[in-house]
């Protein structure tokens, strides 16, 4: 656990510098999206669907956040201010990426649970 701090403290610092040219309330939200996306889905089900697997919650975690700051390294957003190029030659339409990621997210946790569930038998 400490480790992994450290290296998410260190992978944290790394964006705010490369992002520097944003406006941190704007980064605020994206860290929030991320966020919900990669443990709404798994905290909401773990609760109410009795379905719920441990591989699915470890695949809705990481599709979540995966496909949400893919979508954000992917948005006019940082193609303007991070990387310095078109904003209009940006793969993902917008930059918000929870509308998209968090029922992406629920619909991976749901699938491989079906896979995953055990039997009764």
């Amino acid at each position: 656990a400490k480790i992994a701090a450290v290296v998410v403290g260190g992978i944290a610092i790394v964006l705010g510098i490369l992002f520097k040219e944003l406006n941190v309330g704007y980064l605020v939200g994206w860290a929030f999206s991320i966020a919900a996306s990669a443990n709404l889905p798994a905290l909401v089900m773990l609760l109410f669907w009795k379905g719920t697997t441990k591989q699915g919650i470890i695949a809705s975690v990481l599709v979540g956040m995966i496909s949400s700051l893919g979508w954000v390294l992917l948005s006019s957003d940082s193609y303007q201010y991070v990387y310095g190029l078109d904003p209009s030659a940006a793969i993902a339409p917008f930059t918000q990426p929870g509308i998209v990621t968090i029922p992406l997210s629920f619909l991976t946790l749901v699938f491989v649970s079906m896979l995953t569930k055990e039997s009764d038998a």
